[in-house]
């Protein structure tokens, strides 16, 4: 199987229906009836998963949820890897993609409570590099195009709600073609090297003018080695993943745990499911990024949810105040919501509006996703996290939906 060292991966969107043969299922369920969840309502969620399965529409996935910090559901459904015939296993390591930003952006805020910046900061008081950047007059005629000077410095602020007018190299248009390419197609040392990469580009837009999903929380991932004096890889493992025993998360994948790895499907040519030709490399990666690059199990990912439900505590440890989880959680962009009913907090999606969403939850919940198909939402009011991992390209949000759709609809308090 090839393995690549690009990003190629996270932009493959010409896959749009799948299909294999039933697979393997291994579920463990007990009564939760203290935690106000219905086993019997669960199920459904089961059922649907495994039809998903049997019609050939997912190869795998596993589901992990926990209400009032105990699990009421866990279930590893179908293959982990189609080709090898290997069930899906509970421990199975995951590639993150987008649900690194998260991790990112809590160590991030780490360094804000230790007083290295404030929010309001122009990014160029950090990082030079970025106080003169260009913004595009026209998307469509790409870096090459009419430009003007920024309106406004970008602040740190504007990174972290993804309202800097950085691009993520996914909108479609000419401009960010060209961003895409030069972030992740072409080879990149270090994340200094990708970061300076995107200073050289136009933006997409003035800073604070609209929500435009993006790369800048690689610019946090650099901004934490400055403070820090750490990589970020360093960072995150004395932060986060030791004081929360995230034994399996990291850039890289040692070798005695790669057999664990569950690796990417899609569609071949013919319309069969398959393991997808090309991979993202599992060992060997040096750019530790804060826009993706992070695998994980879903045991470990339900540790930061829970520490983040928390308001910032794991078992005793304080990893961040309350106040800070707050601030991070509370919409961040006014009216420049990124879907209806919908606004972005730092690091975090924000549920703000039930009746504009048209969705079971509740106003506050917290979520975001990965680009290959893995979920999660928090929802403070209910004490509630649900988690839903499987390996598939292109991304879609429904797996995404039917989730919360079938998780909400089991509370019965």
């Amino acid at each position: 199987m090839k393995k690549i060292n690009s990003f190629l991966l996270f932009f493959s969107f010409f896959f749009l229906t799948l299909s294999l043969a039933p697979g393997y299922a291994q579920s463990t369920r007990t009564s939760f009836a203290n935690e106000g969840v219905s086993v019997e309502r669960l199920a459904r969620y089961d059922a649907f998963l495994k039809q998903e399965i049997k019609d050939g529409r997912i190869a795998g996935a596993l589901t992990l949820v926990s209400r009032n910090g105990k699990i009421v559901h866990n279930t590893a459904l179908g293959y982990g890897s189609l080709s090898e015939k290997k069930a899906m296993q509970k421990d199975g390591i995951f590639h993150l993609m987008s649900m690194t930003k998260p991790i990112v952006t809590a160590a991030f805020m780490m360094l804000y409570e230790e007083g290295y910046f404030f929010l309001t900061d122009p990014v160029s008081k950090y990082l030079p590099q970025f106080k003169d950047l260009k913004v595009t007059k026209d998307a469509n005629a790409g870096k090459d195009g009419p430009t003007e000077p920024l309106n406004k410095e970008i602040t740190i602020a504007h990174l972290l709600s993804h309202t800097a007018g950085f691009s993520h190299g996914l909108g479609g248009t000419e401009l960010d073609n060209d961003i895409a390419k030069a972030l992740y197609f072409e080879p990149q040392e270090d994340i200094e090297s990708r970061v300076n990469t995107l200073a050289s580009l136009p933006l997409i837009g003035h800073p604070g003018e609209q929500w435009y999903y993006s790369a800048s929380p690689d610019v946090l991932a650099l901004l934490i080695e400055k403070f820090s004096g750490k990589t970020v890889a360093e960072f995150l493992q004395e932060r986060i993943f030791d004081p929360l025993e995230m034994s399996d998360t990291g850039y890289n994948i040692s070798k005695k745990n790669q057999k664990r790895w569950v690796p990417v499907h899609n569609l071949n040519k013919e319309g069969e499911l398959i393991n997808s030709e090309q991979q993202l490399p599992v060992e060997g990666n040096k750019v530790f990024g804060g826009t993706h690059g992070l695998f994980s199990t879903a045991d470990d990912y339900i540790k930061f949810c829970t520490m983040m439900l928390n308001k910032g505590s794991y078992k005793g440890k304080l990893l961040l105040s309350p106040k800070t989880i707050d601030l991070m959680t509370m919409n961040q962009t006014g009216d420049l919501n990124h879907a209806p009913g919908q606004g972005f907090g730092f690091g975090f999606g924000v549920t703000v509006n039930l009746a504009d969403a048209k969705t079971l939850g509740s106003v506050g919940q917290y979520y975001w996703s990965g680009a290959y198909c893995t979920y999660f939402f928090i929802d403070p009011k209910e004490k509630l996290i649900s988690i839903l991992m499987t390996q598939l390209q292109p991304y879609s949000d429904y797996y995404n939906q039917k989730m919360r759709q079938f998780v909400y609809q089991a509370l019965v308090d």
